[in-house]
């Protein structure tokens, strides 16, 4: 199942690299995470991802304490642990210590929806 959604994805990005600019990337991203990449930026915001991360598109996100996230929808790890799918993104993202419990990413007690909305938003960044 898992590989199956992998190749889904992989294939679409194939499909509709092409796209518009903006919308091709988002499409994507909603249907591959059932999150909406425009509130993921504002979420993405309000959490203050960008104090910790360098997030292209996020205006004042240029922390330098965390890897940045340029073209982390492309990537086949995600923390360099998990193999990185929509359900593994919106895991770390909503609670990385279960993942990885040494790692320096706080639990923000980012909600299901945002987390889903993150997700989709970083997922436009290939």
């Amino acid at each position: 199942m898992r590989r199956n959604m992998l190749l889904s994805v992989v294939l679409a990005s194939i499909f509709f690299g092409g796209c518009d600019e903006n919308g091709g990337g988002e499409r994507i991203a909603q249907t591959t995470t059932g999150g909406n990449a425009r509130r993921g930026a504002s979420a993405i915001a309000h959490y203050g991802c960008g104090s910790c991360h360098q997030i292209p598109g996020i205006s004042g996100a240029n922390g330098r304490v965390a890897p940045p996230l340029s073209g982390i929808g492309s990537r086949l790890y995600l923390a360099g642990v998990l193999q990185n799918t929509p359900e593994n993104m919106t895991r770390w993202i909503q609670n990385p210590k279960a993942v990885d419990e040494k790692t320096l990413m706080p639990d923000l007690g980012v909600t299901p929806r945002d987390a889903a909305d993150i997700a989709g938003y970083l997922y436009t960044l290939k």
